[in-house]
Formats: C-alpha cells, structure tokens, sequence
C-alpha cells in the first residue's frame, strides 16, 4: 500500500527515462537498447534492464503513469520479501520482521520504489543475491545457489553497471568464511559463482560491442559510442574520481565521513545507520564464539559488509553522486539492525547488552530530533516526541531484564517506536508528496522550483518541458513524415517535448548534451535527406548552457549555433523553435 498508494501522482517521475519505455514500447531497437527515442538516435547513459521490465509493463497495458511505475512499486514489494527472507534463516521470524519493517520505512527506499529510475531493478538484485548466499552457506545447500548469486549481481550490472559490484566483498566473505562445505568446494563455487555474473552481465556488453554501429543508436554517455567506455568511465571508476568526461564536472563539496548524515542526504537514509553500527558491532561480538557456521553471523557479514563498503564509497566518492543512490544503503540497515537487535534482545540479562540496546535507541532518537529540526516548518512536535520517548525507553531497556515478560515487550515496542516513528512519518510525507524530474528528494513538498519539484514550459536538467497545446499540436501534426518531429539538445529536453507529442524527438548530445551524437555534419545530413522536422532551443541546466559542459563534446553546441545562423526562429507557446524543412539562409 506505501508504495502502491496514489502512485500517479508522479505522473512521468523522471521524464528522460519514460520517454525511453515509450520508444521501447514502440521499436524492439530502442528497447534492446534503451534508446532515447524511436528514431534510433542515442540511448540512455545506463545498461537498459530497468527499462526492459518497464517496457514489457506498457506493452501490456499502454503508456501511462501507473504501467511506467508500478514494476518498481513491485520491485520494491519483492526487495521487501526477500530481505525477510534471508533475516528468517539468519536470526528467526523477529528479526526478519524488523529488518523488513526497518527497510520498507527508510525514506529514500519509499521514495525509489514509486520513482522509474533504475535503483529499484539494482536493490532487488543484489537483496537477491544475498538471499541466495545466505542460503548457500546452510549446511547440504545445493551448489546453484552461488551461481544464482552471481546470476543476480550480473542483472544488477544490467541495471545500474559497476555500483552492483559494492557488495560483492560482503557476499565473498560470508561465503568463504560461512559455509558448510570444505574450502576446497568454497573456492570452487565462488569462482563459478564470478563466471555466472561474468556471464549474466558481460553478455549484453558483447552484443553491443559487436552490433554494427550504424544500425544501432550511439551509446548516450559514452564519447567514442563504446559501452564498455560506459561502463569502466562515466559509469564506473569515473564515480569514484570524478573524472567523468562528458559530465559536468566535480559538483561534489561534502566528501567525506559525514556526508552521509549531512544537509543534504541526512534525511534519505540516516535515520537509522548509527543504530545498524551498533547492532552489527553487539551481533559480532555476541557470535565470535558461534560455530564457523553460524547463520546469524553469516548474516551480519552480508549485511554489515554491504553496509560499510557502500557507505565508505558513497561517502569519499568524488564523481557524480546522487541522495537518492543512498536506497543501496536500506536493505543492508535493515538487514543489520534485524540480526543484531534480535541477538541483544536475546542476551538482555548481560548488563553489556542491555547498555547497547539502551545507547542504540538514545543515539536514534536524538539522530532524528537533528533531521527532523532541518524541517522545522513540518510537524515541530515531532521531533520532541520521539525525544522524549527514546529516552523513556533507554532508560527502561537498561533494567529490562529485571520487568515482566509483558512490560518487557512492552519496552520492547516503545523501542521500535521511538526508533522507527520519524522515518515513517518522512516516508510517508514521501508518499504524499509528488516527485518529478531528474533528482527526487524525499520528505515533505518543498518551495515551488525545488530539486523534484514541479516543472514549467521549459524544463532542462531536473525536469523536462511541459510544451503548451500550440506547441504539441505543431510536433504531432505530419509526424509521421520524419524520422524525427523535432531535435533538441539534452535528453531531459527532448523527453517532455516527446512525451507530449508521441512522436520521437532527438537528443542530440545525449542527457548533459556533452555526447558527439550525432556530429554537426551527420546532423547537417539528416536535415539534408528531411529526417528532421523542427530544431528547439534547448534551456540551461544549473545556469550552464545545454552541450557545454566542463568537459565532452561541443558537436551540440555547434548544431545549435549552425541552426540559428541558418534558420528563421519562431515562438510558439513561449519556446523558440526553426523549421528545417525551409530553404536555409546562407547569409
């Protein structure tokens, strides 16, 4: 129901991918390769299985808001279920509840689960990877479960590229050190375990790699129309760097331990990180003397694993990191504070545990009454609430051993209230709240222009044009007659103005319109041979112009200016637009 419930309100969400399911909807091209449009002219600057399921969705049932979104509303549904099911073979059917709980209500994952980026396919791959290593470590396990693994790693390369290959230290090490089975047998599925993924994510990479360029669309993100450049570069090691050609250029101020918890991504996931810490150190140390075996233990490598690399990486990286990227955090928060909170709960009557269960709801309580303060606008009682309640139930955990089986769970509930009650009251007002354009942000709506806030006529990077009647009708009428309506430099541009016309529109230069596609002479060409209709004038994005940014091509900033040395503007509903049909001024 939370990720279900009034899901249209973020009608197209993030445009630049809905204008791609609608062109895959519409040509098996575009959706063997995520192209931006029908006509074949870039694709999107990720490995398009996200989009795939999205594509089979309107396929089935039409291009509106619900068949764009609802996959990733089921996507998170089964990330969910299958958290709690790898916690119930952990650590019992409490954990796994609470680990679910934990996960479903983290902001950002409420967020990403009714949004059509391609975080939500990536999530539930690598939630099912871990599943599928926590089942390979149980004694008699079939061998396909580590194959299976790396089946799912792979489809989440297929989603997002090289930030699915974060948890891989986590699953390697709980299954070498965990499982029931010789080292000699360890080894040898963990290495078919690597084949699999090699497999179930290298393939496409091939295929492409080998497909002649010229019957295909030029891969969006790349500068030499290479999808290993994407992968290995602006997808891959140029995240951690921050050199990513073609990009905008290091946007990034807060690099370090505390970017997590600050002003800008506080509030997606950090709500309960503190408190995942101190469940995997106390799960840790209660378990050091557990069998080799022990499941319990092999979960909290999993999850405790998946949580500190990715948080050390999202933390110090120094390339183009979004808040929303911080739903890879959620499933290994869950997963930490179910195992570890479930072992100190076990173990109340040592005054040890009874200190961590105490210091871990007072750390969150206070961690949340800080976030919730950076909103002081919304809900101001809120924030002394959960004070006032956390500390109720630190103080009671610290003799709980000494109350009632019933006042004890009694405790036990005000615990998790205190702890959970302000990320459920932001996920919620996620819920509430609708999010467009290319950066969503969580919580409560915001001033009119915010990140993921409402759009205009224009559009640019963080949301795509909504085109006036006039406009549209002129885009539609004789669209049939080019292969392209229109050409417009960025992919956010081109998706609105496409959306509204059903009919493809060209980006040219790709999503930051830093991509050499098409070049000013293939571009003069397909003018030439009447393939496209229109030219718009794009708009400016974090005030830079569109196609010329700190670093890629300026193949689209030369199209622009050789239309408008060439063509007669004209304004209709507000944008400038040239007809390229006309005889051209060579004046």
């Amino acid at each position: 129901m939370l990720y279900l419930w009034n899901l249209s309100v973020n009608e197209w969400a993030n445009g630049f991918y809905s204008a791609a399911v609608q062109a895959g909807a519409e040509n098996w091209t575009a959706m063997l390769f995520g192209s931006s449009d029908a006509g074949n002219a870039i694709t999107v600057d990720k490995t398009p299985a996200a989009l795939w399921v999205m594509d089979v969705s309107v396929r089935l049932f039409g291009l509106n808001s619900w068949s764009v979104l609802v996959p990733q509303a089921l996507e998170g549904v089964a990330a969910v279920a299958l958290l709690y099911a790898a916690v119930r073979r952990a650590a019992g059917p409490s954990a796994a509840l609470l680990a679910g709980a934990v996960f479903a209500l983290t902001p950002v994952a409420a967020l990403m689960f009714r949004f059509n980026n391609p975080d939500s396919l990536l999530v539930l791959a690598l939630v099912a990877a871990a599943y599928c290593v926590q089942r390979a470590c149980e004694r008699d396990a079939n061998r396909w479960w580590m194959i299976a693994a790396g089946v799912a790693v792979g489809v989440g390369f297929l989603a997002k590229m090289m930030q699915a290959f974060l948890v891989l230290p986590a699953l390697g090490i709980a299954y070498l050190v965990a499982a029931a089975v010789p080292l000699r047998t360890r080894l040898i599925r963990s290495a078919a375990a690597v084949a699999a993924m090699v497999v179930s994510g290298g393939w496409y990479l091939l295929l492409v790699e080998l497909w002649p360029a010229s019957s295909r669309p030029y891969i969006g993100g790349s500068q030499d129309d290479s999808i290993v450049e994407l992968a290995l570069g602006y997808n891959g090691i140029g995240r951690l760097t921050g050199e990513e050609t073609g990009g905008l250029g290091n946007m990034n101020f807060d690099v370090g331990w505390g970017r997590l918890f600050g002003t800008s991504m506080g509030t997606y996931s950090a709500w309960l990180i503190p408190a995942a810490v101190i469940c995997l150190a106390a799960g840790v140390i209660i378990t050091r003397r557990a069998p080799r075996t022990d499941p319990a233990r092999a979960g909290l490598i999993i999850w405790g694993g998946w949580l500190v690399v990715t948080a050390v990486v999202f933390s110090y990286a120094n390339g183009i990191l979004h808040q929303y990227y911080t739903v890879a955090l959620a499933p290994a928060i869950g997963g930490s504070i179910g195992i570890g909170a479930v072992l100190l709960w076990r173990n109340r009557s040592d005054v040890r545990s009874a200190v961590a269960m105490a210091g871990t709801v007072l750390v969150t309580a206070v961690l949340a009454a800080v976030l919730l303060a950076r909103r002081h606008d919304w809900l101001p009682w809120l924030g002394t609430a959960v004070a006032v309640a956390g500390v109720a139930a630190a103080v009671l955990l610290l003799v709980v051993s000494r109350l009632p089986r019933r006042v004890a769970s009694g405790v036990a509930a005000l615990a998790v209230l205190a702890c959970l009650a302000a990320p459920t009251a932001y996920a919620l007002a996620t819920v509430a709240t609708p999010h467009s354009g290319a950066i969503p942000s969580v919580g409560p709506a915001r001033a009119h222009g915010s990140f993921g806030g409402p759009g205009g006529p224009g559009g640019g990077f963080l949301d795509i044009p909504k085109p006036g009647p006039g406009l549209t009708a002129l885009l539609s009428d004789g669209a049939d007659g080019f292969r392209w309506t229109a050409a417009v430099v960025g992919s956010s541009n081109a998706a609105g103005y496409q959306l509204a016309a059903d009919a493809p529109v060209m980006a040219v230069g790709g999503f930051n319109g830093t991509d050499p596609a098409p070049t000013l002479a293939e571009f003069q060409r397909d003018v030439a041979d009447g393939r496209i209709h229109y030219f718009l004038r794009a708009h400016s994005m974090f005030g830079m112009p569109v196609g010329r940014g700190t670093t890629g091509s300026r193949e689209a900033a030369d199209i622009g200016e050789w239309v408008e040395a060439h063509y007669t503007p004209m304004t209709v509903d507000g944008v400038v637009l040239y007809d390229l049909t006309e005889v051209p001024n060579h004046s």
